[in-house]
């Protein structure tokens, strides 16, 4: 284990993720979610593919013993992608990234209902606490009756990014019970994969033919995304996951400069508000969950007979 490393791929799978979704965001007024989803999956898998011969898992970590899990994640997961991508072109992208900081917090919700994991008084606080900070943020978006049609736009984008982390939540409740069975390997392969084909339903509903440079940001996209999944996996591989955990949301503060610096998007306190209260509650979960597992840890020496 070499928890600064660790932390160093952690940060740069996050920095790598941003840029990718910036990329998308400059062809959402031309490029339809589900072209974009398309590009940014299809192109992902060469990175990822390399990744798995280098380390030596190709010919091993293909092997899928669950079928049916990888498309059921793979259904939630591009559904997620999808609906994350058509928000970029309603929202700012600050905006965007801190309404996605619910899908781990309702990952506890749907863990607790479809896994059957307990869920305690503090993760309870958490997780009201977490939803609270989302509807502050969303507040400012709740304008669906109102005659601006630039606001009924913002609304429609708070609904659908908050679907993406419906969705994202899910999909990741499916790879909980995916690691029981198959290896990060094959979980990272078959996602791309799946939501590669899956991309393709939507090729009736208005695929366009992209301009030459939307089509060199879709691909740098999807390359990237290959680049920032070998990352953030080889992140887990050297440190402990509640430990680099919570630099996921160092993803607001590049969000937020590159919304100011190339979008001119401009934070809102209210925004910021929401976005720190749900930060908070994510890192206190995973501060209970590290406790929880140094606990269990001690337990399990204090049962094992010396000798």
């Amino acid at each position: 284990m070499r928890p600064l490393h660790g932390i160093a791929l952690k940060v740069s799978s996050v920095i790598v993720f941003i840029i990718m979704s910036s990329l998308i965001k400059t062809t959402t007024s031309h490029v339809p979610a589900g072209e974009a989803v398309f590009f940014r999956s299809l192109f992902a898998m060469p990175v990822i593919i390399a990744w798995l011969a280098w380390r030596g898992d190709l010919a091993t970590g293909l092997q899928a013993h669950n079928p049916i899990s990888h498309v059921w994640r793979g259904l939630m997961g591009t559904l997620g992608m999808g609906l994350g991508f058509a928000g970029l072109g309603l929202l700012p992208l600050p905006e965007v990234t801190a309404i996605g900081y619910a899908s781990p917090i309702l990952v506890v919700i749907f863990a607790s209902m479809f896994l059957g994991e307990k869920v305690g008084v503090f993760r309870v606080t958490c997780v009201a606490l977490g939803l609270t900070g989302v509807l502050i943020v969303l507040s400012p978006r709740l304008t669906v009756l109102s005659p601006d049609v630039a606001s009924q736009r913002e609304a429609l984008g708070a609904m659908i990014v908050l679907g993406s982390a419906f969705a994202s939540a899910l999909a990741q409740v499916f790879v909980r019970k995916l690691v029981n069975s198959e290896k990060t390997a094959a979980i990272v392969f078959y996602f791309s994969l799946t939501s590669t084909l899956l991309s393709l339903i939507t090729l009736p509903f208005g695929w366009v033919w992209p301009t030459p440079w939307e089509l060199a940001a879709l691909i740098t996209a999807g390359l990237l995304g290959g680049v920032g999944q070998t990352l953030l996996t080889s992140s887990y591989r050297e440190a402990d996951a509640s430990l680099i955990a919570p630099f996921d949301y160092a993803s607001l503060i590049f969000a937020l400069l590159i919304g100011y610096f190339i979008f001119a998007e401009v934070p809102t306190w209210t925004m910021l508000l929401g976005a720190a209260l749900v930060i908070t509650a994510g890192i206190l979960i995973i501060w209970r969950e590290r406790r929880l597992g140094i606990e269990r840890t001690k337990g399990r020496k204090a049962m094992t007979p010396p000798g």
